[in-house]
């Protein structure tokens, strides 16, 4: 029986072991932190998979239009071609069920393929969590417990639920819960059903060879070694190195150890702009990515990250995605100059950008600091984060009478952030962003007010009622997606050629296979799940 040892259990991990197992696999599944799911449980659990309806071409095309150059169309191909099936057999093989998210558009709906309907992202069932056992309090819990599908989550306001939406209470009870929770103990689930508990609080720190060769074994044969000894990196994978001193045999290692976002030294190495504040689990600290270079991997999209604009409330565990509250109607963005310089209803991968323009005459990011400035209309009607629409504003914001007055508490230059106000003030009532083409888009409002939406609307709207509130915002990331290169089987490249013998990885431990594209909601977990799926069959002999 072949042997796979995964390490790491957000979605690309957990699908990874999944798929091994149900191939008939020895699978070991490991967990450096103490709670298992990862960023994953902290998501929507949203899947975005391009073409379940046929739609190969548009797809490809979708995908094309906003590649820059930066995807391998191999992996393209797989990640489009295998998304149906990987939907239908997690749906068969599994408690997980999806269902579409209805008319929630792609992130870049206008372009070639583009879906401005919706059709493409995946919304997960609810699952009953408390049939998990003790195992339903190993998962890494979000802020607040999701008891919600995103399809029941009152975008625009009001209670948060959506008409005919059953008693929280009830599923508080009976412990039912949604998002990321859902399809993390849905796939956990599986596992435990099988005997296969994942091992917590015992990162991999080593790979481990035997003495084979290389693919390519003339590129490595320069320097002779000693009779026996194997040389870092060279050589099939048979196992790995826990953090506790243990050693893992294995036929097979998927490394799904999630991104290198939370590693200040890494971060600075790779990445290609400013990312302080990652909305991730603190345990992405590139190990599975040092393992892959230790072991002679070739990197592809270093440079890039899921990203998001965060906000930090204070005693909060981690930087929290800010998304509705700035897409609402009376929401803008300001720079320290206070001026907008962006959409601030765009999605936040590719509004990430907006904070890594350069100003080469300070030599500084023109665009950090920033800040979220709201009125008390908005305040009062949507609430902000975890504060419910009506209540006190928080002392974590920034608060004054006049615009003038917040501007001066900000450190902004005299009369701009009033100057910026009037400007935008003076379009948005007629529905209209000149600067930005804010609310263009049918992604703009999606997230904006759904009393108005589709439309303009949805996003714009003046801001006229004081007290003007305000809270930095800051260059965050979902995760980073760089890492080694691999087969559209998740086989880890080495640099000189060829795949290493027993190597995979999958989800942000991976080169990203969409480049620097983000194409909707569920565009991380679409084709990490994809490939961690791919991966664990291929790691456990299943050849297509």
């Amino acid at each position: 029986m072949t042997r796979v040892c995964v390490l790491g259990t957000g979605g690309a991990g957990l699908v990874a072991a999944v798929a091994a197992a149900d191939a008939g696999a020895d699978v070991t599944v490991v967990e450096k932190g103490s709670r298992v799911g990862g960023t994953t449980a902290l998501s929507g659990g949203t899947t975005w998979i391009p073409a379940v309806e046929g739609g190969r071409d548009d797809a490809l095309s979708y995908l094309d239009s906003l590649s820059h150059g930066l995807i391998d169309r191999s992996l393209a191909e797989a990640f489009v071609d295998t998304g149906p099936e990987f939907l239908a057999w997690v749906q068969e093989r599994t408690p997980v069920g999806f269902h579409v998210a209805p008319g929630l558009p792609d992130y870049h709906p206008e372009h070639p393929g583009g879906k401005p309907k919706g059709g493409r992202s995946h919304d997960p069932d609810l699952f009953r969590v408390g049939s998990l056992g003790e195992w339903a309090d190993r998962i890494v819990m979000p802020e607040r417990t999701p008891r919600l599908m995103l399809t029941e989550v009152g975008l625009g306001g009001g209670d948060g639920l959506a008409p005919g939406t059953p008693d929280r209470a009830r599923r508080k009870a009976e412990d039912w819960r949604g998002c990321g929770h859902a399809l993390v103990a849905g796939l956990l689930s599986y596992l435990l059903d099988r005997g296969i508990e994942p091992r917590l609080g015992a990162g991999a720190v080593e790979l481990l060879h035997a003495p084979t060769s290389l693919p390519n074994e003339g590129a490595v044969r320069a320097t002779r070694l000693p009779e026996g000894a194997v040389r870092s990196g060279v050589g099939r994978v048979v196992g790995v190195r826990l953090s506790d001193g243990s050693v893992i045999e294995a036929d097979a290692v998927v490394i799904a150890t999630g991104g290198f976002e939370w590693d200040r030294g890494l971060v600075h190495s790779f990445l290609r702009g400013p990312m302080t504040d990652p909305a991730s689990v603190p345990t992405n600290t590139g190990d599975g990515l040092r393992m892959a270079m230790a072991a002679g991997a070739e990197l592809g999209t270093m440079r890039e990250a899921w990203w998001v604009p965060t906000i930090r409330i204070p005693g909060a565990e981690r930087p929290e995605l800010v998304l509705p509250e700035r897409t609402r109607p009376g929401s803008i963005m300001v720079n320290g100059a206070g001026r907008r310089f962006t959409n601030e209803a765009a999605n936040y991968n590719a509004l990430g950008g907006a904070f890594h323009q350069f100003d080469v005459s300070s030599f500084r990011y023109a665009n950090l600091p920033c800040w979220l400035v709201v009125d008390a209309a908005h305040l009062r009607r949507y609430g902000f984060l975890s504060v419910p629409p009506g209540a006190s504003t928080p002392d974590w914001m920034t608060t004054a009478d006049t615009l003038d007055d917040l501007g001066a508490a900000l450190g902004l230059p005299d009369g701009a952030l009033a100057a910026t106000v009037a400007r935008f003030n003076a379009h948005a009532v007629d529905g209209t962003d000149p600067d930005f083409g804010r609310g263009v888009s049918a992604y703009d409002g999606w997230n904006g007010d759904l009393d108005h939406y589709p439309g303009p609307g949805a996003t714009l709207g003046p801001l006229l009622e004081p007290p003007f509130h305000a809270v930095e915002v800051h260059s965050g990331c979902l995760g980073t997606k760089g890492g080694p290169r691999t087969t559209v089987d998740g086989e880890v490249l080495h640099v000189t050629g060829g795949a290493i013998p027993g190597l995979y990885a999958a989800g942000n431990a991976m080169a990203g296979t969409t480049g620097m594209v983000y194409g909707g909601a569920g565009g991380t977990l679409g084709p990490a799940m994809v490939f961690g799926y791919r991966a664990g069959r291929h790691a456990a002999g299943v050849r297509s």
